[in-house]
């Protein structure tokens, strides 16, 4: 910042021998009228911009600003003729005497306007970049402050999932116990390694889809066991790797949503789901047959949709399509991503 500084104030110093350049120069001339005023518009620069901006401007105590300025500018416009009287005497013999001033008074007037306007320049910049910096400062931290109520919201909505998820796999085991020992056993086996995939692959903001691809074909495996034969599922995803990269588990409350509603012990049901990929964009499908739970079973609670349209608008605002449809007794699911 001071290199930048002096590089401007060598550039306006310059300025004169620029201009004219091979041309002979009034020293005299040049001191009393270009760099004695630009030693003053300096010092009226740095005093508001180092003290009387933040001290009185910022604070709101604005006629003060104002009154001080204008003591100063005074004080530099009378210093400037004094020092021309005294030290540049030939300059100053060529200025209008009082006579003269009093029969001359427009001009004299515009001269003091002109004086005014120039010394005001420099207090108008160090107010515009000085209210410039602040505005940018002010705006950075406005953004980190809205950056971390993001991060801290998101992983309150990420921690308030986990839990939710393995309520309702608990649920799916105890269902189990009874029915099949064994089948419980490879449950809570499995759910293992659902549960280490929660617990340590997604604490990062995005990753790679084929991870939570392979992450909700272990979940709906995981769920079969539970199953009859009046229930078929259908799932159909992208074979192979691909690039794009995903924020953690927004699927699972879909598929686990699915689940709870779409099965039935004595009706025939279908589960189908499937994931296209195309260019930067999934689209995930989901249609199933949707059976009325009682108001009793607090399974899940419907915390994860929620959940869900909260972190879509947070993540991806603007850059997501979210549709629910109820049909006829079928549950239809439409979610897109643009990645």
């Amino acid at each position: 910042m001071i290199i930048q500084h002096l590089l401007i104030w060598l550039v306006l110093f310059s300025m004169p021998f620029i201009l004219t350049y091979r041309e002979e120069q009034n020293m005299d001339r040049l001191i009393a009228h270009f760099f004695i005023p630009m030693i003053f518009y300096a010092i009226i620069f740095y005093l508001n911009f180092f003290v009387l901006i933040d001290k009185f401007l910022f604070t709101k105590k604005t006629l003060v600003f104002v009154l001080v300025n204008i003591a100063i500018i005074a004080f530099f416009i009378l210093l400037k003729e004094r020092i021309e009287d005294t030290f540049f005497s030939e300059l100053a013999n060529n200025r209008p005497s009082n006579d003269n001033r009093v029969r001359v008074g427009p001009p004299f007037k515009l001269f003091i306007y002109i004086q005014i306007l120039t010394y005001a320049a420099p207090l108008l910049f160090s107010i515009a970049i000085k209210s410039t910096k602040r505005w940018i400062k002010t705006e950075a931290q406005r953004k980190e402050a809205e950056n971390f109520k993001l991060h801290t919201e998101l992983q309150h909505l990420r921690y308030q999932l986990q839990p939710h998820f393995f309520f309702n796999s608990l649920n799916n085991i105890y269902s189990l116990v009874d029915i099949s020992p064994e089948k419980a056993k490879s449950t809570i086996h499995s759910l293992g390694k659902l549960m280490r995939y929660l617990l340590y692959e997604t604490n990062t903001e995005l990753v790679p889809l084929s991870k939570e691809i392979e992450f909700m074909r272990k979940y709906i495996e995981l769920m079969k066991l539970r199953l009859t034969d009046k229930t078929q599922v259908e799932s159909a995803f992208p074979i192979g790797k691909n690039n794009i990269e995903i924020a953690p588990l927004l699927f699972i409350s879909l598929i686990e949503n699915a689940f709870k509603h779409g099965v039935s012990a004595n009706k025939n049901s279908t589960i189908s789901l499937e994931m296209i990929v195309h260019d930067n964009v999934v689209n995930f499908m989901l249609e199933n047959h949707n059976f009325p739970k009682e108001e009793s079973d607090k399974s899940g609670s419907g915390i994860g949709l929620q959940n869900l349209e909260k972190r879509l608008e947070l993540l991806y605002p603007n850059k997501y399509y979210f549709k629910r449809e109820l049909k006829e007794g079928v549950y239809t699911v439409n979610l897109k991503i643009e990645t």
